[in-house]
């Protein structure tokens, strides 16, 4: 079973640090007055001190030709008894690349908070190898620079984990949803984007409880670390919760089932207790990947774990923050997905 480290909770006052460790879109410059709004809103919101790497806004093309120096930032961040926690600026496609400069014992011998989500699977991955824990939850650009203004249910569903030893933590649906893309230009930044309302969980299969440690992330970009030192070692799914969803490409059903059929033949499926899967970016193909992974698991004759889906995490916003590693429960009868432990100390 999984046993990654607790981390130390967030205070106000604590230094943070932001990074680009996919795309380095944070740095250029249609989208600086964007990573400022995010960066205050750290700062306001919760009382935190915002830092940047040195390479946060070097932008989007020396980022992409310089993962050593993404990795740097990594490492230096980590290693800054200063720096409290470490918040990814925006996914991408390609941070696998910092993989041939890590070194995860200074990921080990300094855990602290790294939240992001999308293809920041891979630096979740690279703290679970280094056995740490470590938050999938919101980004910088996407989600604590929403227009207007950040939504609630964001904040206090990341308040509520990082901030505060809760020993039970209901994770909701969030009441409204977007997945509207408005382009990031200074003329739409007051312009809210197009919410519309969000049902609670849909239950896919399962009546009795299931509870384990939290383990999962974007599906595309977990397909990347397969075959490679990334990738868990099967153990580390044995008796998990698997959390999975797609990203804003809106992947073809067909690709939903490869992916999932190949989870059951690599003996995942058959390890885990349970699995909630993300909504997908605007709910697209909601009812044809809950027709797949009903068709899936029969194949492999997993009927009787619980399936949630239709959960807040990922590609749509606002958006609960997942702790990797710690207890979580579903509960079917009750349609709760509930944290049974802190995920700070």
């Amino acid at each position: 079973m999984l046993n990654l480290q607790k981390l130390p909770r967030l205070k106000k006052g604590d230094t943070v640090a932001t990074i680009s460790l996919s795309s380095g879109a944070a740095g250029d410059p249609e989208l600086l007055g964007r990573y400022e709004v995010g960066k205050k809103r750290l700062q306001e919101h919760f009382g935190l001190k915002v830092i940047e790497m040195p390479h946060t806004l070097a932008g989007s093309d020396f980022i992409y030709h310089h993962p050593e120096k993404r990795a740097a930032d990594l490492m230096a961040a980590f290693q800054n008894p200063d720096i409290k926690a470490i918040f990814a600026c925006i996914g991408g496609n390609d941070s696998i690349r910092m993989l041939p400069y890590i070194d995860f014992a200074i990921i080990q011998q300094n855990p602290k908070i790294f939240i992001g989500y999308s293809d920041s699977t891979i630096t979740h991955l690279m703290c679970l190898k280094a056995g740490i824990s470590s938050f999938y939850g919101p980004a910088i650009l996407s989600d604590f620079a929403e227009n207007v203004a950040l939504p609630t249910f964001t904040k206090n569903a990341f308040e509520q984990l990082a901030f505060h030893p809760s020993q039970a933590l209901r994770f909701e649906t969030a009441p409204e949803i977007t997945g509207e893309f408005l382009p990031w230009l200074p003329e739409n930044s007051e312009k809210p984007r197009k919410f519309m309302p969000n049902d609670s969980y849909d239950i896919i299969q399962g009546t009795n409880r299931a509870s384990g440690p939290l383990i999962g992330g974007c599906m595309e970009v977990l397909e990347m670390a397969k075959g490679t030192a990334l990738f868990p070692e099967l153990a580390a799914f044995d008796d998990a919760i698997l959390f999975l969803e797609t990203s804003e490409v809106k992947a073809n059903p067909w690709w939903f089932e490869d992916q999932l059929r190949n989870y059951g033949i690599m003996g995942v499926l058959s390890r885990v207790n349970g699995i909630v899967f993300g909504k997908p970016k605007e709910g697209a193909y909601q009812e044809e990947y809950r027709k797949l992974a009903l068709k899936v698991l029969r194949e492999f004759h997993l009927e009787d774990i619980p399936v949630f889906a239709n959960a807040s995490f990922g590609h749509n916003e606002p958006k609960i923050t997942l702790p990797y590693g710690r207890i979580a429960e579903l509960n079917p009868a009750e349609k709760t997905f509930t944290l049974l432990e802190s995920a700070v100390y």
